[in-house]
């Protein structure tokens, strides 16, 4: 009797090297995905209130003309965008969608950014400042170059990031 062994699918490293270090440099991004069967970045943040319906659609407005200024800004064109609130109970998840072609280091910064100017004490948010900065550092080039190399070797399968307790952890799905 001959048993076959399968080989497990492995997860495109790059994927989970950009996941990670995403979630290292911005701990306000509470979850991040790649969707493989768009080709897209899920960015999930989360807050502690449920903004008020004007208040959230105008910030959805605001950061979807500053998102579409920087593409503007750097020559990009036909981005895919969509921003979404999810509520449960007394916390919501504001889910951004990106696709991978025209996403980049700078305009994740400028999201996070607009994130915390806008949502401030409410939106959560794992580490100091200080943590952040050395991070983002550290951690900026690699971001873009994985970046970079998922627009050349698409996601074959769903990765999600997420931070628990001090720690960020990947999965493949």
């Amino acid at each position: 009797m001959v048993k076959k062994f399968e080989q497990e699918k492995k997860p495109n490293m790059d994927g989970v090297n950009l996941l990670v270090s995403i979630l290292v440099c911005y701990p306000e991004i509470g979850t991040i995905s790649i969707e493989p069967k768009d080709d897209s970045l899920k960015m999930t943040f989360v807050l502690g209130k449920v903004p008020e319906t004007g208040e959230f659609e105008a910030t959805k407005e605001f950061i979807l003309n500053s998102i579409l200024t920087y593409h503007t800004l750097e020559g990009f064109e036909n981005a895919e965008i969509q921003i979404s609130l999810n509520q449960q109970d007394s916390v919501a998840f504001i889910n951004i969608l990106r696709d991978m072609n025209t996403i980049s280091k700078g305009e994740i910064a400028l999201i996070s950014t607009l994130m915390k100017e806008h949502f401030g004490t409410i939106l959560v948010s794992d580490a100091s400042e200080e943590d952040a900065e050395e991070a983002d550092m550290i951690q900026d080039e690699f971001i873009d170059h994985m970046i970079g190399s998922m627009k050349i070797n698409h996601a074959s399968e769903k990765l999600v990031g997420i931070r628990e307790d001090g720690r960020v952890m990947v999965f493949n799905k």
